[in-house]
This record gives C-alpha cells, structure tokens and sequence, in this order.
C-alpha cells in the first residue's frame, strides 16, 4: 500500500495502540501492502470472500486502512463496512423485525430511523440503492463487508431462526445483483460455521484468505515508518531490537526453570501496544530513538502486563468480578506447571467455572482466543508473552532475589532478576526503576566496568531525588563513594560517602565507608570520630567498623585501644586487619605474637602498601632495621592499595638517612 503522507491521530502520536486502524488512518498503516493488494482484488472478483485470521491479527485494521484505499470509487461502488451484531437500541420499534442480523446491517449502511429499516430485506435495500455505472455506462460492482461476522454465529439471544433467514437474504441479494460482491472478515475459529453457506452465498464464485502475524521484515517496516510524518527516526539497530523482543519469549515453570522461545510472527496488536507506549515514555526532546530508548523504554513484557492490567479492570467493572478472581482465574486455568499454554473447553454458561460472559469479554479484548474442536468451543491465551504478564510476580520479589544475587557475586543472575523486575513494574513506576538502576550500577562494578556503573548509579540517584527518597539518593551516593575508593580518587569518595552519611546515618557500611576514605586522605582523627560515632549507636556486632578503627588505632600508636578492637575481629583473617594486630602486640611489647601475625600478614600482602608498613614498624621494633627499611620501600612502591600521603611520609622515616 503507498500513502500519499503520513499523519499522526488525533492522540498526536503515530501509532493506534490498542485501538483497530480506521479508514482515517491508512497513512500510519504499514507492512500490509501484500496483503491488502490480495484482498482488493479477491473482493472485486468473487462473489464471496472470507477473510479470516486469529483475533487481533489486525482483520479489521487491514479492511479499513488497507483494502478501502485502494478501491477505487469510479469503479466501485463501496458501502460501508458493516456489522451485524445487534444493538438493543434498533430494536425499539413497532415495525416487526424480519432479521435482527439484518436491521444490524441495514442500519451500518444507513442512517434511517430503525423503524424504516425494520421490515426491509437486504435486497430491497440494494434494490433502492442507487445503481452507478462508469464512463461507459456499464454497471460497477457493489462491495459490502460485514466485519467480525462470527457475531452471526454466537447464538444467543437470536439463535438459528434469524441467522437462517439472514443468510437467505443474503443469497437472494447477491442472485439477484449480478455486480454484488461479499466479504466477510472473521475469526479462524468460526470457519466451520460459514462452511454449510458457502455454496449458497458463494454461487460457484469463492475465495478464502488466511491473515497470519507479521513477518520480521513487515514488523520493522510497521514500526518505522509512522515515523516519517514526524520529527523522529530509529537510530540503528533500534527498531530491530524491539521486533527481536516481540519474537522472544521468556517462560517460566513453577520449579523456576528458565524457557527462551523464538517464534515467527509478531501479532501487530502487540507492536502497536508497544510502539505507543515506547513513543509516551520518551522524552520530548528526543530525536533519534536509540538501542538504549529501546533497552530502557520498549520493555515489551512490562507494556503487556500494564495492557493486562487494564483489560483485567476493564472487565472485571463491567460484569461486577474480582479482579483478582479473574486474574487467579486466568493462571490456574490457563497456564501449566511448566509455565506453557493451557486450554479450556466452553460449557452451557460457564468455562472452567468463570461466568462465559467474562470469558468472552477477555476474548474480545485479546486476551484469549478461541476454537472449535470435536464440536466444542475451546479457549487459550492469545499469546505466549501473555504468561509473564498474568502471573505478574510483585516486582520486589525479583529485586530481593536481585540483592541477593549480589551478595553471592552471581551478576548475569542479578541482571537478569532485575530486568524481570522492570518488566514486571507499572512503566511509571519510577521507584522500582530507580531500584533498578542501583543494582544494574553494582552488577556494572562487580563486572569490572566502572563507566557504567557511574552512569547507572546517576540516573539512580536522579529519580530517587525525584521521589524525595532521601534515603534511596543515600545508598546511591554511598555506592558512588565506595566505587570511587575502589579506584583510589579518595577525594571524591569522601565527599560521596559524606553526602550519603548525612542521607543515612544509620547505615554502618556508609559510615565505614567515609571513615576508611579519610584514613587515604590523612585524616586518620576524623576518621576515627566517624567510626566512634557509628559503633557507639550500632554496638561491637558490625565487625568491618571494628577492624578499620583498630587498624587505624595501631597506626596511632594506641596499642591497647586497638587491641580491644581488633581481638573482636580475629576471625576476619584479611592481611590489612593481621598486620594492624600485629603492629598493636608489638608496640604493646607482645613480640613473639607480633612476629608471628605479621609473618602471616606478609605472606597474604601482595602489594598492600598499609600491610607492608605496617610489617616494616613491626620489624624495626623488633631491632631488624634494614629488614624494615626493605619493607618501607615495598611499601612506598605498592599500589593495592597505595599507601595514603600521611603512611607515605611515615614509610619515608624507616628509610636509611642519606
């Protein structure tokens, strides 16, 4: 299909969502062009022709913003798409009703009183119908559609009388005008039903078109080129990667079992959720939409469970139900213990013990579809992405799993718990992403990219302030500080870890954090009043406070009080708190304990530059100055960690004297 411009709807933006494309809205509609061209055509030379295909596959969108367009009006003569479900209103009249199927249709094609229409038939309809021709003064063809015309099959209120005499007004219509043309568009799970009419309407001149998902190519071209009627594109490789995602589906079992699955198609009602959402969470200046606008807005699981959301509390303040009953409904009956589609026949009024009328209301919005087997009407999920979406794990369960994966240093495991975790918040939930954005900074560390992790942790620390979450815009800057003493800019770990203590005082970690960063800046008293501080409200049980104010405490010549510190910190066997022990035995006097901790101490260094000082002091105490000379130069050299300027300046004065 060519347009002659594209145009944005009457919402500003240049996809429908959820919404079917109207006749409007043929310059927004792509990657149908085949398919409509087919269809065109089948329509204007067969006397009947049935479009059907899987519900929210796009059949009406393809009829209106497709298949119209390209009809021409000298050479046709188009009625309106028409529908035959039957609205109460029409049918307040005294004028007996041969057909409510037909006032139904009559009245899409009219704007008449129902009373004018009620005792018409289809052909005396078309019999007033003004006949056209064209320049040759031939008769052209007369196309009428009836769009979801499996409402002729769904039986009550009208039954098999009206549908009988429905379709034989039908026939009679099209015997009787050799020009006329049907078309009929719906559900593949109704075929069955048309097949004992299909002789009659078709009179030996029928054609069948089955409407499939897009391909990957049509998808792309669907997604991109709305676009060209405004001040936005996909940047490379951005569009692919929202496609790609449409045809990745994720599954889970009840054990947690973890199931990838590549499907073909990309249901267009999907894309356009998709593309929607993704244009609303842009920001407004943006241009070019990136891999990264993808990656952070276009997370199709989470647009799928808000759209279940909101078709859940539709119908649920429609027919009076829980929504939660409907939800519970939905997973019990609908998907197995292995985390795959399950079915479910239709009964007289109820399906798996849910009212048929909430059943077919969920249907209608696409969330379950329907079809005939071995004579009953059985029901699944429309589609598999919607497994994730009904379940709907509470997204701080995935972020608890997610901090936990931290602690044990599994990062792809923390990752991928905190994308589910996204995928499975409101998409303005900026708390949950803000969480996100914090653990996606620490799994950043963990993995050795720092550049990311500062990324993450600023746009963290962006929406937390956002929130007003002091405490979130806390732990934020104290993961700053801590990365930043990692890469030993101690500086700026301390103003970070400053900033964060005064957000979170009571969060030890911070504070031990700060402390050790004043220690590498040459503040070892100010450090000291820190961790005084902390653990006189937190008590002795926070061991890394401890060891840091012993160690710091033996570097101040404080045997004793380093001692009472560090001997409650023994099982912490790390070289930095031994050779701080062993530093506080010797200058306690305590030799043969010193020599022996220091000796485990070095033998753990690498190039430590506090343990080796350290051992250096120990080794002059003990008389061996050349001994502790070699190591005070070790330590000046070392660079994991290097030693702070104040150490540096001590290391210097065990050096021999020139």
């Amino acid at each position: 299909m060519t347009s002659t411009g594209h145009v944005q709807n009457e919402t500003g933006q240049p996809y429908v969502g959820l919404r079917a494309f109207r006749r409007r809205d043929e310059g927004l509609f792509f990657g149908r062009e085949r398919e409509s061209r087919e269809i065109a055509t089948l329509w204007q030379a067969d006397r009947l022709t049935v479009l059907y295909g899987a519900s929210g596959v796009g059949k009406t969108s393809l009829l209106h913003a497709g298949v119209l367009p390209l009809l021409d009006p000298d050479r046709v003569d188009v009625l309106p798409v028409g529908r035959v479900a039957p609205d109460p209103a029409l049918l307040v009249t005294t004028t007996p009703v041969r057909s409510v199927y037909t006032l139904s249709l009559l009245s899409s094609w009219s704007a008449a009183p129902p009373a004018e229409l009620a005792g018409l038939t289809v052909r005396d309809f078309l019999d007033r119908h003004p006949a056209r021709v064209d320049r040759y003064d031939d008769p052209i063809p007369t196309l009428i559609a009836i769009d979801q015309a499996e409402e002729m099959f769904t039986g009550a209120p009208y039954g098999e009388a009206d549908l009988e005499e429905f379709v034989a007004q039908l026939a009679d219509a099209l015997q009787a005008h050799a020009g006329l043309r049907l078309l009929l568009s719906m559900r593949q799970e109704y075929l069955a039903s048309i097949v004992p009419f299909e002789r009659v309407l078709g009179q030996g001149s029928r054609s069948w078109f089955h409407l499939l998902p897009f391909r990957r190519e049509a998808a792309l071209e669907a997604t991109r080129r709305p676009l060209e009627g405004t001040e936005r594109r996909f940047g490379e490789n951005a569009a692919e990667m929202l496609v790609d995602d449409l045809q990745t589906v994720t599954i889970y079992s009840d054990q947690g079992e973890k199931t990838v699955l590549r499907v073909s198609g990309v249901e267009p009602v999907q894309l356009q959720v998709v593309c929607a959402a993704l244009w609303e969470s842009l920001p407004p200046d943006v241009h070019e939409i990136t891999v990264d606008h993808v990656r952070l807005h276009a997370t199709v699981d989470r647009f799928l469970a808000g759209f279940c959301r909101r078709m859940l509390r539709e119908v649920a303040e429609e027919l009076n139900v829980p929504e939660g009953s409907i939800r519970a409904w939905l997973r019990r009956t609908f998907i197995t213990e292995h985390g795959t589609r399950g079915t479910a026949y239709e009964g007289l009024d109820q399906t798996a013990g849910m009212p048929n009328a909430v059943v077919r209301a969920l249907e209608d919005r696409h969330m379950l579809k329907a079809e005939y087997r071995a004579g009953a009407r059985w029901y699944e999920l429309q589609h598999d992405r919607l497994i994730a979406a009904i379940r709907h794990t509470d997204p701080e369960t995935f972020l608890q799993a997610a901090r936990t994966a931290l602690s044990r240093a599994q990062w792809t495991h923390a990752r991928e718990l905190t994308e589910d975790a996204v995928r499975a918040a409101e998409f303005d939930d900026l708390g949950v992403r803000a969480e996100a954005e914090a653990i996606f900074g620490d799994v950043a560390v963990g993995t050795g990219d720092p550049e990311t992790a500062w990324r993450r942790y600023d746009a963290a620390a962006e929406m937390f302030a956002v929130l007003q979450r002091a405490d979130g815009v806390g732990r934020v800057l104290a993961a700053k500080g801590r990365l930043s003493l990692s890469l030993g800019d101690y500086p700026t770990a301390v103003s970070a870890l400053t900033a964060a203590a005064a957000r979170i005082p009571g969060d030890m970690s911070a504070q031990t954090a700060l402390a050790q960063a004043l220690w590498h800046v040459g503040q070892p008293r100010s450090a000291l009043i820190v961790l005084n501080g902390a653990l006189a409200v937190a008590g002795d049980a926070l061991l890394d406070a401890l060891a840091l104010r012993g160690a710091i405490l033996a570097d101040l010549d404080q045997p004793e009080a380093a001692l009472r510190d560090l001997d409650l910190v023994r099982q912490h066997q790390r070289p930095a708190t031994l050779a701080a022990r062993a530093l506080a035995l010797a200058l306690a006097g305590r030799f043969d304990a010193a020599e022996q901790e220091a000796a485990d101490a070095i033998a753990n260094a690498g190039s430590n530059g506090p343990v080796l000082l350290r051992a250096a002091r120990i080794r002059v105490i003990l008389g061996n100055a050349v001994a502790g000379a070699d190591l005070a130069a070790q330590a000046i050299r070392a660079t994991d960690p290097a030693l702070p300027e104040h150490l540096r300046e001590q290391a210097r004065r065990l050096l021999p004297q020139e």
